[in-house]
């Protein structure tokens, strides 16, 4: 019989007070052998307690552990005089009846006390927890939905930088030369936001301790004036849960979000609530901004001191313009940072389950584009038509023809198979596949209104079509040409 619930307003309300122990150099006894004494040892190993593991015959995982990290193990099982002077008690014996023994007894001696799995001999629950020391953020369920804990701890750890604790150790050291130079109020509030999310925490994450230290020395000496950074970003192929977790996280700290007209808007969305966000276009065919214009905006966006990101689709080193941007930012003495996407190439592959390199038939990648800087078909299609190559194209939807034809000519057979897919990672996109030969017809798919990318090689002769559509027309435009179709 299910027990009911509280749904009224007192259900709201939390039956536990969180809090935080002090346990550095404290003694906290756990008793068991298995997996769920092991689990309370490791949850304890990141703290400073003196952790005193009662098993008198450890599991070898367990057993292995103790011994490779120092812990006090004393090889014998429950009396109650072991608990004398313990701080916390943890009975994870695997006997219920066992377990109550030692709560009550530590009961008895008014010292805190845990059982596994048994809530109602709980005085506290230990949380799921995201450890960044001196930073912990604990998540608890007063023991409800133990899985649930760990999923939110999960989400929380993607969120927070692995540098977060370095960060605060460091806070600690400037915080008597804050107190000292920065006036209270909103200057020193502001004072402490940007040391946590500004250049400093920049160079701790980049591992950068002495440009971190003067970061922070410029921010006491100047605490009004903000420096400006930019990070251009790769949003990768669409899907959101394929954004970096790098790549969320600054989303969440920029100012400023400058992003192309290919990346989805559930992306740029990903930002703070408040963040500037700047269209730029650049989707082929209309260009809402020049390059040279994007350039000078970053560049000035930096000099007003905001933290900008560049929101680029796929990843910025690939066709993205990045080296451009970098040069740009560089002559004007603005900090910049990359952060890596999947590009779109990948993606397509991994939708079509195609290997882009197989041993014995693919040895090399290619990527390339139907388009040089100056919008004219590439002219020089003939040096990758190489044996052994999977070749990627990009943005070659209204030049497939002539990539064929090129491809064709230098010596790839006609029966080389291809796949294309628009809109790769996407809930909407679509797979198609035929050959060098039913390439041109591509270029008459007027429905295909997103990004596509092209894959030719023997290596595509190897994916799963089960879910693509046949990529020639069945009735082809009468300017559609075939005098290359017998070689």
């Amino acid at each position: 019989m299910h027990k009911e619930h509280d749904f009224s307003a007192s259900g709201d309300r939390l039956s536990t007070f969180p809090a935080f122990f002090r346990v550095e150099g404290r003694r906290v006894a756990v008793f068991g052998n298995g997996d769920e004494a092991f689990a309370k040892v490791r949850l304890l190993a990141n703290t400073n307690a003196h952790i005193i593991a009662y098993a008198d015959q450890p599991e070898a995982d367990f057993a292995r552990y103790i011994s490779e990290n120092g812990i006090d193990h004393r090889a014998m099982g429950f009396a109650s005089q072991l608990i004398e002077g313990a701080t916390l008690v943890f009975a994870a014996t695997g006997d219920e009846a066992l377990d109550r023994e030692i709560v009550l007894a530590a009961r008895a001696k008014k010292i805190p006390a845990n059982a596994v799995d048994q809530p109602e001999f709980c005085d506290f629950f230990t949380p799921a927890l995201v450890a960044r020391a001196p930073v912990a953020i604990a998540i608890g369920t007063e023991g409800a939905g133990p899985v649930l804990a760990q999923m939110i701890r999960a989400r929380i750890d993607q969120m927070l930088s692995p540098s977060l604790g370095k960060l605060a150790r460091l806070a600690v050291q400037y915080r008597d030369a804050a107190e000292q130079n920065v006036p209270k109020g909103a200057l020193r509030r502001n004072f402490w936001r940007r040391f946590f999310s500004g250049a400093v925490a920049d160079a701790v994450a980049l591992g950068d301790t002495s440009s971190a230290r003067h970061a922070a020395d410029r921010l006491l000496q100047s605490p009004e004036r903000s420096e400006g950074r930019v990070w251009l970003v790769g949003a990768g192929p669409g899907a959101e849960d394929l954004l970096t977790l790098r790549a969320q996280r600054v989303l969440m700290e920029a100012d400023v979000i400058v992003y192309d007209a290919l990346v989805p808007q559930a992306i740029v969305d990903m930002g703070r609530r408040d963040a500037e966000r700047l269209s730029v276009g650049k989707r082929k065919g209309c260009h809402s901004k020049s390059q040279d214009e994007i350039n000078r905006l970053l560049v000035r966006l930096g000099k007003d001191g905001k933290r900008v990101v560049r929101l680029k689709s796929g990843d910025p080193l690939v066709y993205g313009r990045a080296g451009e941007e970098m040069a740009a930012l560089r002559d004007a003495g603005i900090g910049y940072e990359i952060v890596p996407g999947i590009t779109s190439a990948f993606a397509a592959a991994a939708d079509f389950e195609l290997p882009l390199t197989l041993r014995g038939v693919a040895s090399s990648l290619i990527f390339t584009t139907g388009h040089d800087l100056t919008g004219d078909v590439l002219p020089d299609w003939a040096r990758l038509a190489v044996s052994g190559a999977t070749i990627a194209v990009y943005m070659g939807r209204s030049v497939a023809a002539s990539v064929a034809t090129r491809l064709i000519e230098a010596g790839l057979g006609v029966e080389t198979t291809v796949a294309v897919i628009e809109n790769a990672s996407r809930a909407d996109r679509r797979l198609l596949h035929g050959t060098l030969n039913d390439l041109p017809d591509l270029e008459h798919r007027d429905e295909l209104t997103g990004p596509v990318m092209v894959i030719i090689g023997d290596a595509v002769a190897g994916a799963n079509f089960d879910r693509s559509e046949a990529l020639a027309l069945v009735a082809r435009p009468a300017n559609l040409k075939r005098e290359y179709a017998n070689g």
